[in-house]
């Protein structure tokens, strides 16, 4: 095994299923050493869209694997860990219990301590794996395929004075970014997933030439929904846009029609976040999720987080994704901060709410 430095903070073995990728991270304290992800992504393709069984399927049968190639990776030996940390939820019920099934197993096996960590947190604190301590508070922007939200996160690992530390702030009220971003890209025939292809699309030749709506920004919506979202109009209106290009014989223009549906999701996210930052006094974002790993997205945060005096913090696109590293990386930090580890009947919980970041 490859000599490496040891850096400190404690050795935690992380495994995420919540969806479609196995990912198994190994993480000592804020060090990334290792990052394994089996994906499949390609086995859904052809449906559209995630089918929770095949996905539960093929975490089974990638566990294993992907467990060794995350020890071979990092130089360690399972028992070399202190604690083992797992995705308890929200996500795919199926899928879920893969992760957690296996979880036990090792600490069990293992003798070591077990952390049930929630997806959302998650994804905020695998930020530290590359910029270092979180800012507290920040205000983190999560979006992806099926969670847009924006969460007030005071102790990452939930341990705040007052029992919270990761409270929501808004959160989408029916389609998600990333789910909008695959509805509308199978409307223009690109493949699933959608964002990469639309993100593809949209920087190959793409024009913001038409004036798609903004959900939930109009007078009367701000004052029920201020920090909320809603895609699901936007979506319809790229249907209803393409189908009338269509009747009428025209010929679509695929990446004006991603370029201009993309600016329209991304000013909406980018212009609640800021205004729930500044509205709260607070100068750091954070952004992730699958989503923030779109190109659009990136730059257009930066640039008007800047105008308003705020800064900004997003993980390189391999870390927005879903990925053991985030879960291990809250687990570290479960660790570091003393928090009191999960027990073995630790359940798998589809609808695990984001206030609760261990079970």
């Amino acid at each position: 095994m490859p000599d490496r430095p040891a850096p400190d903070g404690p050795l935690v073995l992380g495994i995420e299923t919540s969806c479609d990728e196995t990912g198994v991270g190994v993480v000592r304290g804020h060090t990334l050493l290792a990052d394994t992800v089996a994906s499949s992504v390609d086995q859904h393709a052809r449906f559209g869209g995630v089918v929770p069984e095949v996905a539960s399927r093929a975490h089974l049968e990638a566990m294993v694997p992907t467990l060794e190639r995350a020890c071979e990776t990092a130089g360690i030996r399972p028992g070399d860990v202190d604690a083992i940390a797992v995705t308890s939820g929200p996500g795919l019920a199926g899928a879920l219990l893969v992760g957690v099934a296996s979880a036990k197993a090792l600490a069990l096996a293992l003798g070591k301590p077990l952390y049930g960590v929630n997806h959302l947190s998650a994804h905020v604190a695998v930020d530290q794996l590359e910029h270092g301590s979180l800012p507290e508070p920040c205000l983190a922007l999560l979006v992806s395929g099926g969670h847009s939200s924006l969460l007030r996160v005071t102790d990452v690992t939930g341990g705040g004075a007052d029992g919270g530390g990761v409270d929501p702030m808004g959160a989408t009220i029916d389609d998600a970014a990333g789910e909008a971003f695959d509805k509308v890209a199978r409307v223009l025939g690109l493949p699933f997933p959608g964002g990469p292809h639309i993100d593809r699309a949209a920087r190959e030749g793409g024009t913001v030439t038409i004036d798609f709506p903004r959900g939930l920004t109009g007078r009367r919506d701000l004052e029920r929904h201020r920090f909320d979202f809603s895609f699901s109009g936007l979506k319809t209106a790229v249907a209803r846009w393409v189908e009338a290009r269509e009747r009428s014989g025209e010929p679509v223009p695929v990446a004006d029609v991603a370029a201009s549906f993309q600016e329209a999701v991304c000013d909406v996210l980018v212009r609640k976040a800021l205004d729930a930052a500044t509205s709260d006094g607070i100068e750091d974002l954070l952004i992730g999720g699958g989503v923030a790993a779109n190109s659009r997205l990136r730059a257009m945060a930066v640039e008007r987080a800047a105008a308003a005096g705020v800064r900004v913090r997003v993980p390189r696109p391999g870390l927005c994704t879903d990925n053991g590293a985030m879960v291990a990386a809250l687990g570290a930090e479960m660790v570091a901060r003393g928090r009191t580890p999960s027990a073995l009947d630790l359940p798998a919980d589809s609808s695990q709410p984001v206030t609760t970041v261990l079970v």
